[in-house]
């Protein structure tokens, strides 16, 4: 954005006007001037009359014709054609009011991701900064026209709320762009991912910060983005230009166990699925490839509490809570995801161990 205390004139003058004052103050017609620069009439007719730029072979020779120094022309010019690009650059702005307010902005303001603004101008150009495009066209050809495949696989043109989606999607990137990791290995994750199940299982208060370095161990980066007003989002994985894969969440239900199996659905994904394929948990998004997505939910029920493990404790008989509590340290999980599947499939009354259900907390 502009800076505040950045000096911009309101009006800046095509520098033929000085060279027109210049000509009567001397005397001097137009033709003559023309004879004595050797440059056809009409060219000094046409930068008098503002409609040609005074480039610097011209400066040069108004130079030595008017002994006014060639760097005085040609500030005057580019001064004029900044001004030019700004009032240009104001009638963006303008244009792209409409498309602003269609973002949340004022909590996307809470939350820093954007400057607080006084006119609806300065909030379209505080998007373009937060984005990093030049005008609204270029949001809607790189979120939703596909004009580059090989950044962004996905289209949010047909998702009912692509401009909050978008904007989740973008801070994401900014964040995992402050990471420093390392080549993504694939073998490195997969044994992290152990380390990390340790962490899930005694969910310290200081988890993400854990989660987040055995990850860059591995070349993953993961970072956290609250929802947005109309982006229900749990999770996305994609690759970056760096070929590093980002795992972006957002604990959209503020509980554990749903956390945790959104971050292995996630990691799934990246060592199933690869570069090419980019996950948008939303209920209001249609699955790329659904049968992916229950790859990377199996995935993330055999790191979180196996189909296995899930029959064993079943086949126990009726649970108690210190039942459960033993057969989450003898399986290496939390209590929650036991506690979260069986309320899920309505197989254990909700009373029962639902303190072990904890928010989550990134601060």
């Amino acid at each position: 954005m502009s800076k505040r205390n950045e000096y911009i004139p309101q009006t800046v003058t095509h520098p033929g006007l000085t060279l027109r004052e210049k000509l009567v103050e001397l005397g001097m017609s137009q033709k003559e001037f023309a004879v004595r620069t050797g440059k056809p009439e009409q060219t000094i007719v046409k930068v008098i009359n503002g409609e040609s730029s005074l480039t610097p072979d011209m400066a040069v020779q108004f130079e030595s014709v008017l002994a006014i120094p060639a760097n005085f022309w040609l500030k005057r010019q580019q001064n004029y054609d900044e001004a030019v690009a700004r009032e240009k650059r104001r009638d963006l702005f303008i244009s792209g009011i409409d498309w602003a307010r269609s973002f949340p902005c004022a909590k996307m303001t809470q939350l820093g991701w954007l400057p607080k603004t006084e006119e609806e101008e300065q909030q379209v150009e505080a998007l373009l900064c937060f984005f990093g495009i030049s005008g609204h066209q270029a949001w809607e050809d790189f979120y939703c026209g596909l004009k580059l495949k090989v950044s962004f696989r996905i289209s949010l043109a047909h998702s009912r709320e692509p401009f909050a989606i978008s904007a989740w999607l973008r801070q994401g990137e900014l964040e995992a762009a402050k990471l420093v990791a390392p080549s993504f290995n694939a073998k490195t994750f997969k044994t992290n991912l152990g380390s990390i199940k340790k962490v899930m299982a005694g969910h310290p208060d200081d988890f993400f910060p854990l989660l987040q370095q055995l990850c860059l161990e591995a070349g993953v980066k993961v970072v956290y983005t609250p929802c947005l007003p109309k982006a229900p989002i749990h999770g996305s994985t994609r690759w970056l230009h760096d070929n590093i894969p980002l795992i972006q969440l957002s604990a959209r239900y503020d509980q554990n166990d749903r956390f945790w199996f959104t971050f292995f659905h996630e990691a799934g994904h990246i060592l199933l699925h690869g570069r090419k394929y980019i996950s948008l948990e939303d209920d209001c998004f249609d699955a790329e490839d659904k049968a992916k997505e229950d790859q990377a939910d199996a995935f993330a029920v055999r790191w979180t509490f196996s189909e296995e493990e899930e029959r064993a404790v079943i086949e126990s008989g009726a649970l108690t809570e210190s039942e459960i509590i033993d057969f989450a340290q003898k399986f290496g999980t939390h209590p929650a995801m036991i506690i979260g599947r069986f309320n899920h499939k309505k197989l254990l009354p909700y009373h029962i161990g639902r303190h072990f259900i904890q928010p989550v907390h990134f601060d």
